[in-house]
């Protein structure tokens, strides 16, 4: 396999780029209300009182102008090596299939189709995902087998990624999330997961990611012990792998995401053994943390390019990659649904929350946390238009794209996915 051809490094990017700051952001902030960027915010649905035969179909509306320039990604004098390295084969087209997906999108949520995920690298990818699972890291026993292939990561993974260079570049984000599924399962819930000892298992998992700096007589105990479970196994190996690729800003970007991503997981562990319902804001908050923002914010690593480490600090891009982080979570909320209903305890959710704070029916908070997805994608789309129009430099433009493209490639997967989930009964 040729070697990929990454795109030139932050040091590439005229100097007066690389020092975007506060000045250019506020100018921009003055120059281009969000309103006349975007068109105005389109306004939720109204969901219908149910019945046995309406069945609203889901919606989905063709983006915004300013957000399709986004999905287009750079053009124009020198961003021609922000696009795409060499492949192995041509790119997932961006626009939608004309084949509908398989399984059945949430009636009334707002989200874009999109295409089917190339076939060959989603068999490459599911392929070595599994080899490295079974034999670098001992992932899981043979009885878990047929959840891991249900799991579908390496559809998954296509679908979010379709710029990756390489399916080196796809590896890098399916090894990460395969490991962050494993800490969530072992740690937290379906494979002897507790809320009792849940910081310890965190913290000690963390330093697989960020490295324990102690004296020689104890290292050779810590590093002895990224070994002793899978968890910490799959970390280990996972952010090696990713360390190859990425810089170190990437790689600091991440090991923060990772740590607000355990942070959250603490509170509903705390939550869950004070057998406590938070406020509906209160878990909100929690899932601000306790979300996929890891994944979507390494899409310029996997992307084989970077976006430098000033201009994602800046305060608009964090809102635009806070919104992206709670809105992609309250999906995976809607569509596991019914699953977490089934399974043993209660499991919080924004339509349970909402049920027991409100004192509403099942079926109306359901359909608010729809309206509350809505809601934040709107603002999501709003947001990276108006940060794209106010920042026209390639590498925003191709990480705003990628972002914008994660988030339809994690509905996708979602509704998709009907070996784990099914909708509840509410339409």
């Amino acid at each position: 396999m040729p070697a990929p051809e990454l795109s030139p490094a932050q040091s590439s990017l005229p100097a007066s780029a690389s020092h975007f700051g506060t000045y250019v952001l506020a100018n921009a902030a003055r120059a281009c209300d969000i309103r006349a960027v975007t068109g105005g915010r389109p306004v939720p649905p109204s969901l219908p009182a149910p019945s046995p035969v309406d069945v609203r179909a889901a919606e989905v509306r063709t983006p915004s102008p300013d957000l399709e320039r986004i999905l287009r990604g750079p053009s124009g004098l020198g961003t021609a090596s922000l696009h795409l390295a060499r492949r192995e084969e041509p790119p997932t087209p961006l626009e939608p299939s004309p084949a509908p997906a398989e399984g059945n999108p949430i009636p009334g949520l707002y989200y874009h189709p999109v295409a089917e995920p190339a076939p060959g690298r989603v068999e490459d990818v599911s392929r070595r995902i599994k080899a490295w699972a079974l034999d670098e890291v001992d992932l899981y026993p043979e009885d878990w087998e047929d959840q891991f292939d249900g799991f579908s990561v390496g559809r998954y993974m296509v679908a979010c990624h379709p710029d990756a260079p390489t399916v080196d570049h796809l590896m890098l984000a399916t090894r990460l999330m395969v490991a962050e599924n494993a800490v969530d399962d072992c740690y937290c819930e379906d494979h002897g997961g507790s809320p009792v000892g849940l910081g310890e298992r965190l913290l000690l998992a963390h330093t697989a990611l960020d490295p324990l700096h102690t004296t020689k007589e104890y290292q050779p105990q810590w590093a002895k012990s990224l070994h002793s479970d899978a968890p910490r196994r799959a970390y280990r190996s996972a952010m090696e792998y990713f360390l190859q690729q990425a810089s170190p800003s990437q790689a600091d970007r991440f090991r923060h995401d990772m740590a607000r991503l355990h942070m959250g997981y603490l509170a509903e562990a705390a939550w869950a053994q004070a057998d406590h319902v938070p406020e509906v804001w209160e878990y909100l908050a929690m899932r601000q943390f306790n979300n996929f923002r890891p994944c979507p914010t390494i899409t310029d690593t996997v992307g084989g390019y970077e976006l430098p480490a000033d201009l994602h600090a800046q305060p608009a891009m964090q809102r635009v990659i806070a919104l992206v982080g709670n809105a992609t979570t309250i999906v995976n909320d809607l569509y596991s649904y019914t699953k977490e209903l089934a399974a043993p305890g209660r499991h919080l959710n924004l339509p349970v929350v909402i049920a027991e704070r409100e004192g509403i029916s099942d079926r109306e908070a359901y359909l608010k946390a729809v309206e509350v997805h809505n809601d934040l994608m709107h603002d999501f789309e709003a947001e990276a238009a108006s940060l794209a129009a106010a920042c026209p430099i390639p590498s925003v433009q191709r990480f705003l794209r990628g972002v914008a493209v994660w988030v339809d490639g994690n509905h996708y997967w979602h509704q998709t996915n009907t070996y784990r989930y099914n909708l509840p009964d509410f339409w």
